[in-house]
């Protein structure tokens, strides 16, 4: 029988923070660490979810930050309801994605960039790293963006505005208390539901936006190559690559583990139910706020947007979503700064923990202070071009994200670090599928820029013939491979439940095929040249805006 760990006591893990154990101590209650009695009623199990309730909600609602408020309401001003369909289908993505991250972070108890570091070698590691570095630095100034046209739009004061949230993110996560912090986030998720009574003092029509989210379809108007790069922009903002790496670390900063998952799966549906119902809000409000106006085609930014409810259905409304802009904006960036700090404490090996306070733990601090004061001097800074970079970083986002998921794949894949937690063959082809699809996307936009001239004919024949070849090449691939937990040796006889990783440097080394190196360098290759091609397209963009 083939070995896939090395000889280790059940009993080890992999955790690299002794923080990260202990109490599960979350907004709404607490777990202690040996209370493994079963939950059989109803009440027993509502509280367990309570306590658990946090790390979904946070991410999801976090991804509906001012990059997602400036791209949903882009879409919903220049095209109207036509691409509200899109925010239907990432549904099945955003699950997907995320709930493989909560199983790792469950089970393995160790961040997202450390598992690639050690598991795909130094090379991939620091790419995965810089990658994310650059891409959430970029995001957290998008962030202060959206806290700068709130505070614009309410006639606050914007200097102090800004230096005031700023020390405010600072205060929330250093008080060297978890659940303090948790509590903090919970609050201001509380805050951006205020985007339900927005929604029906604007009151788009039912019918339109329920034909329009479950009908796909490209708008008539406008080029076609700013549809695409729009479209790649929902996806970036929607499905970011930073929220796998803040929901794998903070999963474990909570200290959940694998006999929680079930509720952790909750957890990460609410969340999403609460994101989608964001983003068709922001959507059809938009459009409805704007059509048949002379603003209709002509988005500026979202304190255009604000300004344009007010004067169409009142200063309530566009108060409403300037309050739920703010709220929405210091949420992603205090998620996307931890989840740098958190990566960067990971793959360094440095004290990595809410439950520690500053002095414990200063180069984690000091890398999420650091980005939010950086961040926060941009921002206030002369010249900048806001509106410009906030649709250059959700576009970067979703160009950029295959290569991620590419690893999430073959993570979960690894059987030596789920065990009997990887993921299932039709996971991984609806997976693969997405992948491929994103991939295509890029493509698409790619050769809208070549040739600008491209028709919705055939970029549909493009899709098309692309999903069959994707289709027919990954049920194949998975096909092929074996998926049974009966070739692990005697940790095969470890309840599922019980199940952790066991340290990093006691696993067998993780050997990729030729075939998987190849398409893995080919693939960093080609998304260096379309996220070069979407830079060239968003300045020819501001150019022509410009004149």
């Amino acid at each position: 029988m083939k070995t896939l760990l090395k000889e280790t006591p059940s009993s080890a893990t992999a955790v690299l923070d002794d923080q990260h154990i202990g109490h599960i101590q979350g907004a709404f209650g607490t777990i202690r660490m040996h209370d493994t009695g079963p939950r059989k009623s109803l009440s027993a199990r509502l509280k367990t979810l309570l306590a658990i309730l946090g790390p979904g909600l946070i991410v999801m609602v976090g991804d509906n930050d001012a990059g997602a408020f400036g791209t949903y309401a882009q879409a919903g001003q220049n095209y109207g309801y036509t691409l509200l369909w899109t925010l239907l289908l990432l549904i099945p993505v955003l699950y997907i994605n995320q709930e493989m991250v909560v199983r790792l972070g469950a089970v393995t108890g160790v961040g997202h960039a450390r598992l690639i570091l050690e598991r795909f070698g130094k090379f991939w590691g620091a790419f995965s790293v810089i990658d994310l570095f650059l891409l959430n630095a970029l995001t957290i100034v998008t962030e202060f963006i959206g806290i700068d046209f709130g505070l614009h739009y309410l006639g606050l004061p914007v200097v102090p505005g800004v230096i005031l949230s700023a020390i405010l993110m600072m205060f929330a996560v250093s008080t060297g208390s978890f659940q303090r912090f948790e509590r903090f986030a919970m609050c201001l998720v509380g805050g951006t539901l205020i985007m339900i009574p927005m929604y029906f003092m604007i009151a788009p029509p039912a019918g339109q936006v329920l034909f329009h989210t479950l009908v796909p379809g490209l708008p008539q108007q406008g080029k076609l190559s700013d549809i695409m790069l729009l479209i790649i922009g929902i996806v970036g903002t929607t499905v970011a690559p930073w929220q796998l790496f803040f929901q794998q670390s903070y999963v474990i900063d909570k200290r959940i583990t694998p006999r929680f998952i079930r509720y952790e799966r909750m957890d990460l549906m609410v969340g999403i139910a609460v994101a989608i119902f964001g983003g068709i809000a922001i959507m059809a409000c938009t459009a409805h706020t704007f059509a048949q106006h002379p603003e209709f085609g002509n988005f500026k930014d979202v304190g255009a947007v604000a300004q344009g409810m007010e004067n169409y259905f009142g200063r309530v409304t566009g108060t409403m979503f300037a309050f739920a802009l703010i709220v929405s904006s210091i949420i992603g960036a205090a998620a996307v700064s931890l989840s740098t700090a958190y990566a960067l404490g990971d793959v360094l090996s440095l004290r990595h923990s809410l439950h520690r306070k500053p002095s414990d733990a200063k180069g984690f601090y000091a890398v999420y202070f650091g980005l939010i004061v950086l961040a926060a001097a941009l921002v206030l800074a002369p010249g900048v071009p806001l509106g410009l970079l906030t649709s250059a970083v959700q576009t970067l986002a979703g160009v950029l994200l295959p290569s991620a998921s590419v690893f999430l794949l073959l993570l979960c894949n690894d059987k030596a670090v789920l065990g009997p937690w990887t993921n299932g063959r039709g996971v991984n082809i609806f997976t693969s599928l997405i992948v491929a699809i994103l991939v295509m996307l890029s493509v698409i936009l790619t050769l809208s820029v070549v040739f600008p001239d491209i028709t919705e004919e055939q970029i549909k024949m493009i899709l098309a013939t692309g999903l069959v070849f994707a289709l027919l090449g990954t049920t194949g691939y998975w096909k092929r491979r074996p998926h049974s937990w009966a070739t692990i040796t005697r940790e095969a006889l470890i309840p599922k439940e019980e199940w952790r990783m066991p340290p990093l440097e006691t696993l067998a080394p993780l050997k990729l095929t030729p075939v998987n190196r190849f398409w893995m360098a080919t693939l960093r290759a080609y998304l260096l040249v379309a996220a070069g091609l979407v830079l060239y397209r968003i300045i020819l963009m501001a150019i022509s805006g410009m004149r």
